[in-house]
């Protein structure tokens, strides 16, 4: 098989071959079920393969669909390293945990968000103190999130979104919309106020499943920033902490740091590789994001906007809600053969020096 039959079209197919996979790998597999149901009232779950000693110290972890629409990379490409017969390689000592669609609500109806509106990667705050404050983004409500869209719209909030940006910078602009913030329910990029169920569940795994682990190495798949299929290695450790040194000598001195300023992310608030610190306090813990680019910012930043009005105001089966659901899935994933032999090819080597990592003394 091609390397781009490794990709499903949707949820549902991706779901199914992975399972299948899995099996055919020989895997123990553990299903999570979410609250939520699909577009046509199906089931959704998170799933989890696990390959290897059960009582392995060193495991390899893969999570896709940590933002649902961009669950296509990496469940491709967890589905590959099975159909591939690459999870043969697996050194002695080592196993491989493979968490499909954390966020299976967004995976299956093309939204970035969980079932609450909730961004994951903002939900790992103190939901019991007080929460972070993103003052920007709360000038620029109206305007990011608009009641109405239509090319007028669009015109207008483009213009004074452009304006803030000649004003206090390009960064600044990035860091107002997709830092996070804990105000706004329906807005984007909105951490919650609660501990969502996608949260709950992958730190359920992580005890469930990680208990024994001495070493653990986490690589988290994304898309829609940086260059069109580039896979940046984010990695949000503190500087000057012994797990960031970790990932720089594992990954060859190749990742970047929005502490540093070195990454295409700027600083986020309640991080999944926070509740990962917390949870394997009894572990080393090398946590990096696998970042592929697809579209420009502008673009994939209209796309969120657009898919936000339409499920706050819209017809999803109208065809204006159909478009963007179009606009959305190709901000999040790019249907052409060179951009998935980019993503492979990157995750392959990513994988492997990730379990080199995990070899080392």
């Amino acid at each position: 098989m091609s390397v781009s039959g490794y990709f499903s079209k949707d949820y549902g197919q991706a779901r199914e071959r992975f399972i299948e996979a899995s099996s055919q790998a020989g895997a123990t597999l553990s299903s999570y079920q979410c609250p939520s149901k699909g577009p046509d009232g199906e089931t959704l779950s998170t799933d989890v393969a696990w390959h290897g000693d059960q009582d392995a110290e060193r495991v390899l972890v893969t999570i896709s669909a940590t933002h649902g629409a961009e669950g296509f990379c990496g469940s491709g490409v967890q589905t590959g390293w099975l159909e591939s017969g690459l999870y043969r390689d697996l050194p002695e000592g080592l196993a491989l945990m493979q968490i499909h669609a954390i966020n299976p609500h967004g995976f299956a109806w093309l939204r970035r968000v969980t079932e609450d509106n909730i961004d994951l990667n903002r939900n790992f705050v103190d939901h019991g103190g007080s929460y972070p404050q993103n003052s920007a983004y709360d000038e620029l409500a109206d305007v990011i999130c608009p009641p109405t869209w239509d090319d007028a719209t669009i015109a207008e909030t483009y213009k004074t979104l452009r304006s803030y940006a000649d004003n206090h910078g390009e960064k600044a602009l990035q860091a107002a919309i997709s830092g996070g913030q804990y105000s706004h329910a329906d807005g984007l990029f909105f951490g919650g106020n609660q501990i969502t169920w996608s949260h709950e569940t992958l730190m359920k795994i992580f005890t469930d499943k990680l208990s024994n682990a001495q070493k653990v190495a986490v690589i988290d798949y994304h898309t829609g920033l940086g260059p069109r299929g580039h896979g940046e290695r984010i990695c949000c450790h503190k500087p000057e902490s012994q797990d960031l040194r970790r990932a720089t000598d594992w990954y060859k001195d190749d990742i970047t740091s929005p502490y540093l300023g070195t990454s295409s992310s700027v600083e986020l608030h309640g991080v999944n590789v926070f509740g990962m610190e917390d949870n394997l306090k009894h572990a080393d813990v090398t946590v990096i994001a696998l970042e592929y680019g697809t579209q420009s910012s502008q673009d994939v930043n209209q796309a969120l906007r657009a898919d936000n009005w339409l499920h706050l105001y819209g017809d999803l089966n109208s065809a204006k809600g159909r478009g963007i659901k179009r606009q959305i899935r190709d901000a999040f994933y790019q249907d052409a053969d060179d951009w998935k032999s980019d993503i492979w090819n990157r995750a392959v080597e990513t994988q492997r020096l990730a379990l080199e990592g995990l070899s080392g003394t």
